[in-house]
């Protein structure tokens, strides 16, 4: 039972801290809205799908190991 204890004491420590915290939450918004950003927006306008584009449908795995040996 000593793992559950620990586990018990983890969780109550993570918990206690989320809770009364003030400022981090602020900081955690800002932290979640950036990511939100940069995976949903920017990859949208600035990584097209290549292999989508350049590979027929279905062709997708051989057009990519033929672009890797040719490399």
């Amino acid at each position: 039972m000593p793992k559950t204890n620990f586990l018990h004491k983890v969780f109550h420590l993570y918990y206690d801290g989320f809770r009364n915290m003030t400022l981090g939450r602020t900081l955690w918004a800002i932290i979640l809205i950036k990511l939100f950003i940069m995976f949903a927006i920017l990859k949208v306008f600035f990584f097209p799908s290549f292999v989508g584009q350049h590979a027929d449908e279905g062709d997708e795995p051989e057009f990519v190991a033929s672009q890797m040996l040719d490399r």
